[in-house]
């Protein structure tokens, strides 16, 4: 079988070919892409797009690369330029199935367009035709018009990302009323790729995680105390700030409490830099005198990741919309005590559990969860998701759905 992925990011391998920074995302098509290269009967191709003026050829490992050129254009923007590429290189590789990996840019569009749907398979991430309802949960109406210098230069700021989210959904509804197969994890993204597309023939495929956290198991003896977990806060539909307005809760029970944040610290930023939630977060944790509180770790490599779970007594996920996000799946597969929004696809990824689940907007019951594990984390079934997870299962679920998509 050869199989084209088409991707939002570069894959690792090309990165380093090309001398680019590693990407810190999308970490389940690496293994994913392992798997299959392990797979005799499998020649794998993997296109994506990037600020280039010229069509690039890499061949690394067994694996063809290909480097779409945008030219100096929008990655979120539809370019009919990219059309007579996809042409060339369905042409030049003569792929049976072609797998787009999330829906979230047009360059996947831009393949059917050009070359049609047949062996064509679309898998959901996100959906920002949904996600851009949830942009600005929790943040208060007279913050909503908050611009900073560089929200200006780049027509940022809360309102305008949300409203660049609907805008490519527009395009992502396209794409899904564009094709006959759809990949999907959970009944949350089964429904709303139902209501866009009632035709279309819908695969459960899961999701397999990074290595290091199928090998790692989490141990009280080994966490820091009273400390919180959050793997991403780079937007609001994250939900960093709904946390800390839940902190001054925890602090009273708990005034040694930490929470550890991956990634950059948006809030120290200078004020050309800072956007309009860093500014926000950062009138959060003044206003509540969260600055010993809350430590931003800046960007973590897979093995620091999950080295920062393991040292957490909890992970929280705290986003306002989700579908079946990998960090959790991680927290999960690690065995640590771990806390999630009823939101999307969450609730049936932890079995409808009670005792993990909150609503993004009940900050009170997030922060008395927390102390509650902080009193006994034992309270908590501390089950690990071994079968959710399996990667020979994974990859047979995902095998089968390339066979029907070329029917």
């Amino acid at each position: 079988m050869r199989i084209l992925w088409i991707t939002n990011i570069a894959m690792p391998a090309l990165c380093k070919e090309m001398g680019w920074p590693l990407p810190v995302i999308g970490a389940w098509m690496y293994s994913s892409l392992d798997c299959l290269k392990a797979i005799p009967d499998c020649k794998i191709a993997v296109a994506t797009v990037y600020q280039g003026k010229e069509l690039i050829v890499k061949k690394i490992e067994n694996i063809t690369y290909y480097l779409l050129p945008l030219e100096g254009k929008q990655k979120n923007k539809y370019n009919r330029s990219l059309e007579s590429y996809w042409e060339q290189i369905k042409l030049d590789y003569e792929p049976d199935v072609v797998h787009i990996h999330g829906t979230e840019f047009p360059h996947g569009l831009a393949y059917v367009k050009a070359c049609g749907n047949k062996g064509v398979i679309v898998s959901v991430q996100g959906l920002v035709s949904v996600i851009s309802r949830y942009y600005t949960d929790g943040i208060e109406r007279e913050n909503l018009k908050t611009l900073t210098f560089r929200d200006i230069l780049r027509n940022g700021g809360f309102l305008a990302s949300q409203n660049s989210f609907k805008k490519t959904g527009e395009t992502e509804q396209e794409l899904i009323r564009s094709v006959n197969h759809i990949i999907g994890r959970t009944e949350w993204d089964k429904a709303h790729c139902w209501a866009i597309n009632p035709n279309v023939k819908y695969h459960h495929v899961g999701e397999t995680l990074r290595q290091s956290f199928y090998k790692a198991k989490w141990t009280y003896e080994n966490c820091e105390p009273h400390t919180i977990f959050v793997s991403q806060a780079s937007y609001p539909i994250k939900g960093l700030h709904m946390l800390l307005k839940a902190l001054p809760l925890i602090l009273r029970q708990y005034p040694d409490t930490k929470i550890y944040v991956a990634g950059s610290d948006e809030t120290v930023k200078p004020f050309w830099r800072i956007t309009a939630y860093g500014k926000y977060l950062k009138k959060l944790i003044n206003k509540y005198n969260l600055r010993n509180h809350v430590v931003f770790t800046g960007l973590l490599s897979e093995e620091k990741m999950c080295e920062q779970y393991l040292k957490a007594n909890i992970f929280v996920c705290c986003s306002a919309i989700e579908n079946s996000p990998n960090s959790l799946g991680e927290a999960q597969m690690l065995g640590m005590p771990y806390l999630a929004t009823f939101a999307g696809g969450i609730p049936e990824i932890v079995g409808m559990n009670p005792r993990v689940l909150y609503r993004f907007e009940e900050i009170e019951i997030l922060a008395k969860k927390v102390c509650e594990i902080f009193d006994d984390y034992t309270i908590q079934s501390l089950d690990s998701a071994v079968e959710l997870y399996d990667h020979n299962k994974i990859m047979d679920s995902l095998l089968n759905s390339y066979r029907e998509a070329t029917l």
